[in-house]
């Protein structure tokens, strides 16, 4: 049974209300429209706007820029988990002919492939996609800026080629695999590459005056990928639940943990923020926030979620510049987090437990550090320091009796239980590391052997 979404106190209604009054305001936005989703259920929405007896609500559409990169980096995820491609295939062996082909596909999600910014010629988010019919004129001459793989530099021709790249491998539109493969499983019924009724208009408002002029709303063509969609806030935060937790039909929670997980280096004075596959990743108040920044001419949006406090913010709103939307949707989040921290679940014993693995918890030493194995849900394992600070990592477990690191220092690293030849445990090895029930256990195969003097007082 569904519970309905607990209310927000009035004090926090008022602080979220007030957030926005002050960006649209201050920011001169012909309207905004936010809201604030816990758990994957929404429990605030707000809006603001210079037109009375009017406001956007949680069903109108805005222009969400490039926030469309996750949703294509989704569909790229998808290509992989299929076994249609690999994340470090060079994109040549899949999408021959591009000028650019030695970029590996993980390197085109992350803005690692050392490509320009923009396209050559006119401004593409202003002019029209029959300016650029081919990914030749998408990518121009000299495509890129940076030796490959050596730093972060954002790349808007990247995501065309990714949105080439699904089309040549499904051999279909992106749009299309787009609604069949995203949009319909997840039930985004208001997101389209087209605008749909009703839907905000996109407005510039000028630096030094109060007054407006309508931005054009070009059709992006081969840029699509980057950047074309619509959505709005009820749409985007069920994304975000997907984001936070997956879903079956269309991506593992797996995956987009590691959409989430930083893969790129964080630039110079970009303060403690960096990129995923697909996802922009910063820390705000401690937190560490994933998402997306979107902006189109007449549009500016902001998306973020909190895995840890399973939260998701999302602001919209119809200028081309004034409006942070990206950072009054980190404030959004962060207000609900810390006036009213997540309640925690209540305690529960496990419903069943192997008997094998269960004799594997408690303390154990690497070296002379004490760390302690815990049992957690589904078969999986805690490894971290008994007290203090330290090396803190979760685990999944395999199925065969070992487990893969999910996060911290031992991401992706093998652990498993070493038995002697009478089922007892010897150690556990965990990437070569050998954790021994006692320090320098002389029964166990510590690197380097332990001294037969064994341990010792200072000689007098």
């Amino acid at each position: 049974m569904t519970m309905p979404p607990e209310e927000l106190l009035p004090t926090t209604r008022r602080a979220l209300v007030h957030r926005i009054a002050v960006a649209q305001s201050e920011g001169r936005s012909p309207s905004l429209v936010a809201a604030v989703a816990r758990d994957g259920q929404v429990v605030w929405t707000g809006s603001r706007t210079s037109v009375d007896g009017h406001g956007p609500d949680e069903n109108v559409q805005y222009r969400i820029g490039s926030i469309t990169k996750t949703f294509t980096a989704v569909l790229v995820m998808r290509l992989r988990d299929e076994g249609l491609l690999d994340l470090g295939d060079p994109l040549e062996k899949h999408l021959p002919g591009t000028g650019a082909g030695e970029v590996s596909i993980a390197e085109l999600l992350a803005h690692t492939g050392g490509l320009a910014a923009e396209t050559p010629g006119e401004w593409w988010e202003r002019s029209s996609a029959a300016l650029r019919p081919t990914l030749g004129d998408v990518l121009g001459e000299r495509p890129f800026r940076h030796p490959v793989g050596r730093r972060h530099h954002y790349s808007n021709p990247g995501y065309t080629l990714l949105g080439s790249l699904v089309e040549k491998v499904r051999g279909v539109p992106w749009e299309q695999a787009l609604r069949t493969e995203i949009l319909e499983p997840l039930g985004l019924s208001r997101t389209s590459a087209q605008p749909q009724m009703p839907h905000a208009g996109g407005w510039a408002v000028h630096p030094y005056a109060d007054v407006m002029m309508p931005e054009p709303s070009e059709d992006l063509g081969l840029m699509a990928a980057a950047g074309q969609l619509w959505s709005t806030t009820k749409d985007l935060l069920a994304f975000a639940a997907f984001l936070m937790a997956g879903d079956e039909r269309v991506l593992s929670a797996e995956s987009v943990r590691e959409m989430r997980a930083p893969a790129a280096p964080a630039l110079p004075g970009s303060g403690e923020s960096s990129y995923g596959l697909g996802m922009q990743v910063l820390t705000a108040n401690g937190r560490t926030l994933a998402g997306h920044s979107g902006s189109l001419p007449g549009f500016v949006a902001g998306l973020w979620l909190s895995e840890e406090d399973g939260l998701a913010a999302v602001v919209l709103a119809n200028c081309t510049s004034g409006v942070p939307a990206a950072t009054v949707a980190a404030d959004l989040l962060v207000t609900v987090a810390e006036a009213e921290p997540r309640i925690p679940e209540p305690w529960r014993p496990l419903p069943e437990v192997d008997v094998s693995v269960l004799g594997l918890a408690g303390p154990w030493y690497w070296g002379t550090q004490a760390v302690a194995l815990r049992l957690t849900t589904e078969g999986g394992v805690d490894l971290g320091p008994v007290a203090g600070g330290g090396r803190r990592s979760r685990f999944r477990a395999n199925g065969d009796g070992t487990w893969t690191g999910l996060d911290g220092y031992y991401a992706g690293e093998l652990l498993q239980a070493v038995r002697r030849p009478d089922g007892s445990v010897s150690h556990l090895d965990l990437g070569s590391f050998v954790f021994t029930r006692k320090p320098y256990d002389e029964d166990a195969p510590v690197p380097g052997g332990v001294d037969p003097e064994g341990w010792q007082g200072m000689p007098q």
